[in-house]
């Protein structure tokens, strides 16, 4: 039994650890690889020319669009046609997986790079080091000796000059600008910080459209583009009213500027927010924000003879590509058999009457009527609708976090990390120095340094001759 036991363990001390040997490939062969700088390069290049293409062609538009905008023949740069487009996922760059990977990839890249060379760079600064032997500061790029000169003499200058001085025996080390050291790290933290953002506001971000007529109250439905996990972010236990949505208009007649006075209501239907937007001022409740982005005219409101109100809707018209134009069509007959076409153009309370020949009859502004096929027609009002673009994107907080760091640890970064060695040994004082950054104005320092001992020197020499 105990022979067997033996050989036992001996064969299971051969079999392979598969997870050792897992590890130890992905260290030696994987890891060499991912942190890489030349690789982060690449990426970064690749991130930034995925993103440009994500700002000039049109994102999260219709089929019809690309179509029309990018058609087959002829191809846009001879390849760029519409089907492209879909394929690849350039009509939504930012949600596509492959560019999500990119930015995992990069994301990664960095982190690897932290821990792997930042971190154990920190940590070898940190530590303080010192010189027993002269030859060590012929290594130096900055050096001097001196005869009688008094270690305590070059503690005082040190200390004076902000370094952080540790001592032992006849040995010296200083430094100052340790966060220099620090910088690069958090700026590789912030670059993280702000692809996870970015990531998280592209898995549960949406954006929605929608026409409101003045005085209805909507929900957030018409979603045209939304991340996987967007689901929760659409609000369900508010509601929002355009009380009201008008325009100004120049001199001119052209458009100066469109409003909407907007109504924030809860569940109970009680108002919680009210705000005026226009374009550039944007409506923001719970992470969501409306932008103002267009406008209609959704309905006109009429009396015929002494009848009630009718509101009619007004539909776009096509006009090939010259101008807006809104029309709708009013009875003038119980039957149906007899009426007249309503066009109007803009807000400024102005439409035109078409009779069933096609022929302009006569032109009203609100409040004027007319007489038309026996009956009197009279415009009460011409409603408009105000365009929203609805977005909602929880990643802006950890972008905008993440930029924060960065911006700290660029500006930590131009810190000049600074290391000054002495030994004294024989007789003799030996100094040297040395710097990540700014060579030139640390050279100045030293020299500076330097003058300092060297008049303490001769202050000490001509002591001594005196005596």
């Amino acid at each position: 039994m105990t022979v067997n036991n033996s050989t036992e363990k001996q064969a299971s001390e051969k079999k392979p650890n598969w997870l050792s040997l897992i590890g130890r490939s992905l260290k030696q062969d994987l890891l060499p690889v991912v942190t890489d700088l030349r690789l982060a390069i690449i990426m970064l290049l690749v991130i930034a020319g995925f993103s440009i293409l994500g700002t000039v062609i049109e994102q999260g538009q219709s089929l019809a669009f690309y179509q029309a905008n990018y058609p087959e023949h002829p191809a846009l740069f001879g390849f760029l046609t519409w089907k492209v487009i879909l394929f690849i996922g350039l009509d939504h760059v930012y949600r596509t997986w492959w560019f999500l990977a990119l930015l995992v990839l990069f994301g990664t890249s960095l982190t690897a790079c932290t821990f792997t060379r930042q971190l154990p760079t920190l940590k070898s600064a940190r530590k303080w080091k010192f010189y027993e032997k002269p030859a060590s500061f012929q290594k130096l790029a900055l050096s001097a000796e001196f005869d009688y000169a008094s270690l305590n003499s070059l503690l005082d200058i040190l200390h004076n000059r902000k370094y952080k001085v540790f001592q032992q025996d006849n040995a010296l080390y200083a430094r100052k600008g340790l966060v220099g050291r620090i910088g690069p790290i958090i700026v590789h933290i912030g670059i993280v910080v702000t692809l996870l953002g970015s990531i998280f506001g592209t898995m549960t971000g949406f954006v929605a459209q929608e026409m409101v007529p003045s005085g209805e109250t909507f929900q957030v439905k018409n979603i045209i583009d939304a991340g996987p996990w967007a689901l929760s972010q659409v609000p369900k236990d508010w509601s929002v009213r355009v009380d009201r949505f008008w325009i100004d208009y120049t001199p001119s007649g052209s458009i100066d500027q469109f409003y909407s006075k907007m109504s924030v209501l809860d569940s109970q239907g009680q108002e919680v927010d009210n705000q005026t937007i226009y374009v550039n001022k944007p409506l923001r409740h719970k992470g969501v924000t409306f932008y103002q982005t267009d406008w209609g005219i959704a309905a006109v409101r009429v009396r015929v003879n002494n009848s009630p109100i009718f509101q009619l809707p007004m539909a776009p018209l096509d006009t090939k590509g010259k101008g807006r134009i809104w029309g709708t069509w009013i009875p003038t007959k119980p039957d149906l058999s007899e009426g007249v076409s309503l066009l109007a153009k803009d807000l400024q309370g102005m439409v035109l009457i078409y009779d069933s020949k096609g022929q302009l009859f006569n032109t009203l502004r609100t409040g004027m009527s007319t007489q038309i096929n026996g009956v009197t027609l009279k415009l009460l009002d011409v409603v408009g609708s105000t365009g929203l673009q609805i977005k909602a994107d929880p990643g802006i907080p950890i972008v905008y976090s993440g930029f924060a760091i960065l911006m700290a640890g660029v500006a930590m970064s131009y810190f000049s990390h600074s290391q000054i060695w002495a030994l004294q040994k024989d007789g003799k004082l030996y100094v040297g120095g040395k710097t990540n950054r700014a060579q030139v104005a640390f050279e100045q320092e030293v020299l500076s340094i330097l003058d300092q001992v060297t008049a303490s020197t001769r202050s000490i020499e001509k002591q001594a001759s005196l005596t």
